[in-house]
Order: structure tokens, then C-alpha cells, then sequence
């Protein structure tokens, strides 16, 4: 069911524009150093929530990634 809502997601990202994908993808990097931190200091209790941010964040570098090379395609074509 996860993978289900991870590719509703995935498509939605795609449809989102190249600065908004940058910005999205500085704000959970930020969130996760944040919550690394908390871990590291015995405050955070949802310890999967660094998992499901790293998950994020690869999902974002792979979308990102993906628009790149079609641009790079598109200017060659």
C-alpha cells in the first residue's frame, strides 16, 4: 500500500517545476539534518521519519535527475 502513495507522489513531483523540485528538496534536507540532530540528542521519537526523509530525498535527486537528462535530450534533438 506505501509503494501505492509513493508513486502518487512521484507524479505529482514530476508535474512540479525544476525550482520548486530545488527548493522542496533543500527544505528536507534541512529537516533531516534537524532531526539527525534530535536523534543524536535522544529527543526524537518517531525514529523512522529519518528513514522515510532519506526516501524523500533520493525520490526528489531522482526526479530531478530525470528532468535533467530529458532537457539535455531535448537540446540536442
Amino acid at each position: 500500500m506505501a509503494e501505492h502513495e509513493n508513486s502518487v507522489v512521484t507524479k505529482e513531483l514530476r508535474e512540479r517545476s525544476e525550482a520548486e523540485l530545488k527548493s522542496l528538496l533543500g527544505s528536507k534536507v534541512e529537516e533531516l539534518q534537524k532531526a539527525r540532530f534530535r536523534h543524536a540528542l535522544g529527543q526524537l521519537r518517531e525514529t523512522h521519519t529519518l528513514k522515510l526523509l532519506k526516501r524523500d530525498i533520493a525520490r526528489l535527486e531522482t526526479v530531478l535527475r530525470d528532468t535533467s537528462k530529458v532537457a539535455a535530450k531535448e537540446t540536442q534533438a
